[in-house]
């Protein structure tokens, strides 16, 4: 399977979190993968937090690592949570700053090992658990990375500037020329396949389909109707992400009220044609999963 066309994108520089251990795979780590040691506090109405909780579900951590879910809106000045303050206080000496999500905690010592998502999903694949499950297959690293690239950059930062209410028509128009050759791309990956790589869920997935939430929940609102029907006509593209959507460990985690509540509390954009124009009932996909996974 050729992951040429993935890899071609260039990588992506993210703001370096506060903290990032590492969970290793022996205890000469420090911090080494025993079941109910860590837990996982995150928002699902945040991208990197609705990655970590899809990621943990998929891994069936529920009762090896415990999620703790936070607000979808911050309660603290800066974005923070007042219910984390006490793992940055205890992590980080005179710690001013605000207390962020997600987070990784290490139960045993109190305080935090990890707030870098990536990291975490990384090393929640590390924990031992029944089945053969894994986000990271070995040999598909450079596909998971390349997908992650065109996620971060070909969606979502192409997506919010294509939307932006300070850009000029040129800067939009590029950008949403960015965006429609991302989706076009994975179009093509998608067509005729069920998942992005080696027929297996991985955490490729994971990410596609959270940018792809945003991209119809978020900034769809700050595009024109245009720019929104020539983003639906990727057929496979959005067939793949309602076929997702039915997986309980996709679907159920959808807090589509805490998504819109967030993005309304520090969004400044000017809202345009495009948010009338729904390209999935993620709704009604959220519903149908809920129900799948009590069965």
């Amino acid at each position: 399977m050729s992951i040429t066309s993935l890899a071609a994108v260039p990588s992506v520089h993210r703001a370096a979190p506060v903290f990032r251990g590492r969970i290793g795979r022996d205890a000469r780590s420090g911090h080494y993968a025993v079941p109910h040691r860590y837990r996982l506090h995150l928002s699902t109405a945040c991208p990197d937090g609705l990655r970590l909780a899809v990621g943990h579900g998929l891994l069936g951590l529920d009762a090896g690592c415990p999620v703790t879910f936070l607000p979808a809106v911050p309660d603290c000045p800066g974005g923070g949570h007042s219910a984390l303050r006490p793992l940055y206080e205890a992590s980080a000496h005179h710690f001013t700053g605000p207390a962020l999500a997600p987070v990784l905690s290490d139960d045993w010592s109190g305080r935090i090992v990890s707030t870098h998502a990536p990291d975490i999903l990384r090393d929640l694949d590390r924990f031992p658990r029944e089945g053969r499950v894994s986000l990271y297959p070995c040999g598909l690293e450079s596909v998971i990375e390349a997908v992650e690239r065109m996620c971060a950059e070909g969606i979502e930062e192409a997506a919010q500037r294509a939307g932006q209410a300070g850009a000029g028509p040129a800067e939009r128009a590029a950008a949403l020329d960015v965006l429609l050759d991302t989706l076009g791309r994975l179009e093509s990956r998608l067509t005729g396949e069920e998942y992005l790589a080696d027929d297996r869920l991985t955490a490729a997935d994971v990410e596609l389909w959270v940018a792809l939430v945003r991209l119809d929940t978020v900034h769809r609102h700050h595009l024109d109707a245009s720019a929104v029907h020539r983003i639906a006509g990727h057929r496979a593209l959005w067939a793949y992400a309602r076929r997702l959507a039915a997986h309980p460990a996709f679907g159920r985690h959808l807090d589509l009220d805490g998504i819109s509540r967030r993005h309304h509390g520090c969004c400044q954009g000017l809202e345009a044609a495009g948010a009338a124009v729904q390209i999935l009932d993620w709704a009604s996909l959220a519903a149908d999963a809920e129900h799948a996974s009590r069965r």
